[in-house]
């Protein structure tokens, strides 16, 4: 929903990118004044949550540029296109990513990633009766798939060894989910 004390005045691209597209808004604010804010325009993501039936939950070692180091977050992956269902997309991130297909899905939350200059949504689904399938990994990506205890998880959080918000979020939402 808009907000009246605030007008776009205008929108410039100022580069288009692979999975991003970087704008140059124009905003009236609500004293008046006018302002020049950036967006990043992200097509949205799926992630996941698979649990395994011995409880342990499915975690991908990768790589990242942006921090130039691995890190250990949930499987997860961007949109093949905006209308692409998220379930859909989590689910084929799942098999991608691990080489497992879950026999249950169900959303667990939805995040917004950065929401100061950034519309990236998330949805974060939870899967379960997982079978083993096959890997699909894209040509550039390179990843490690590892399986930890939740209890190993959350520690590994607040020794703040895992940093990626969707993955806190998604494990500490799966930990008060089961636990209440």
């Amino acid at each position: 929903m808009a907000d009246k004390n605030y007008e776009r005045l205008g929108r410039e691209l100022v580069h288009k990118g692979a999975i991003i597209d970087y704008y140059q808004d124009t905003i009236r604010v609500a004293n008046g004044n006018t302002v020049k804010w950036d967006l990043i325009d992200h097509k949205g993501a799926a992630a996941v949550v698979a649990v395994r039936d011995d409880g342990k939950l499915l975690m991908v070692r990768q790589y990242r540029n942006a921090l130039d180091r691995e890190t250990l977050e949930i499987p997860a992956g961007g949109l093949n296109g905006r209308e692409e269902p998220t379930e859909a997309a989590a689910a084929r991130e799942l098999e991608e990513e691990t080489g497992y297909v879950a026999g249950k899905m169900e959303l667990l939350l939805t995040l917004r990633t950065t929401v100061a200059f950034c519309n990236e949504k998330i949805d974060v689904y939870l899967a379960t009766d997982l079978k083993p399938g096959k890997q699909h990994l894209d040509e550039d990506e390179f990843l490690n798939v590892e399986s930890h205890d939740l209890d190993e998880l959350i520690q590994m959080i607040f020794d703040c060894k895992i940093q990626d918000g969707k993955t806190v979020a998604s494990i500490l939402a799966y930990d008060r989910k089961i636990h209440g």
